[in-house]
Formats: structure tokens, sequence, C-alpha cells
């Protein structure tokens, strides 16, 4: 079974791993191999448990049942995103931004991503945003799910990664409306 829940401290560690492992098997090739394989799970955790903390709206994926462990075990954290204001340097292509959503390997192509993203907007439009955007890496594999939300390509901007330029696109929705919706009928 899964769920979507906003995210506790107690998930940072989980949501740690899961972004050192959705880094690992998406950016191969795009960032560099060494900057990948230094990626910390505990530095991450450490950073989203200030998120947690600080109010930024992360929610979970956790997953339950008998092909994520024994019966009755834990929820396991799959997947997660994360939603707030706009950083200063976001060019007016909204109101909110949606900062990051990753999904584990095993775990995509069944909806979990449109619900993190769905929850990210509710978040967003509960904190007074009308707008939102993404930026994402453009050779990035997975852009094409946020092609699917509707969302449009607003801007591209070149940023150094692991002293590395890449370029990234904007993807905006104008109405967060829009977006919601999209989350929630996309298939």
């Amino acid at each position: 079974m899964i769920a979507i829940r906003r995210a506790r401290s107690a998930d940072a560690a989980a949501i740690g791993a899961v972004h050192v492992s959705a880094w690992r098997s998406t950016y191969p090739g795009i960032l560099p191999n060494e900057f990948l394989s230094r990626l910390s799970v505990r530095r991450q955790a450490a950073q989203y448990d200030s998120a947690i903390r600080n109010g930024l709206g992360v929610h979970v994926a956790t997953a339950s049942g008998l092909d994520v462990g024994p019966a009755g075990g834990p929820p396991r954290v799959v997947g997660f995103a994360t939603g707030g204001p706009a950083r200063p340097l976001a060019l007016g292509l909204g109101e909110g931004e949606i900062e990051t959503l990753y999904v584990l390997d095993d775990w995509r192509e069944r909806g979990l991503g449109r619900r993190l993203m769905r929850a990210a907007a509710a978040h967003l439009a509960a904190s007074g945003c009308k707008s939102a955007f993404v930026w994402v890496l453009r050779d990035n594999p997975s852009r094409w799910f946020y092609e699917r939300l509707d969302g449009r390509v607003a801007a591209e901007a070149t940023v150094r990664v692991a002293g590395t330029s890449v370029v990234q696109v904007a993807y905006v929705w104008p109405s967060i409306e829009k977006l919601e919706q999209a989350a929630s009928s996309a298939s």
C-alpha cells in the first residue's frame, strides 16, 4: 500500500537515502561520477531534517506490505517532494517552487510522482501561492513527466554542479489549480 503524507524529522535519513539513490541512477553521464559517488546520505538527511523543521513543504511516499518487507513492518519511504515559496532567484517564474521530486527506480511508473506533485501543489496553494514552477536539468531523462502534467518550458539557465556547467529548464504552471488538476488526472 502506498501513502502520501507530510514528512516528519524521523523521515530525514530515509529521504536522504532516496535523494542519493535517485541522483546516482539519474545523473551518470550528466554529472561527474566522482561527485555522484561522494554523495552522502547523512549530509542530505541533515539538509532535509532542517527543511522539515523549518516548515518547508516536504511530502513522502511510503510503501508498506509484502513488496517492501515482512508483513507488519514499518512503511518505507520510496519517494518525496519538497516545495515552498519561490527562492529569490526565481526570475518571476512563479510564486511557489517545487524544489525536488525523487522516486526510487523500483517505484517509478506507479503514480507516485503524480501524487507527490499533487501534495506539493496543494501545500503551495494552502500557503497562498497562485502559480508554481520547477527547475529540471535539461538532460534529465525524466523531464517528460512535467510535460505530461502540462508544465510549459518558460526559461533556461546554466548552473554549475560539482564544477560542471549544466543547463536547466524551468517548467511553469501559471495557475496552481491547473497543476493540481493535471496531477490529479494524469495517467
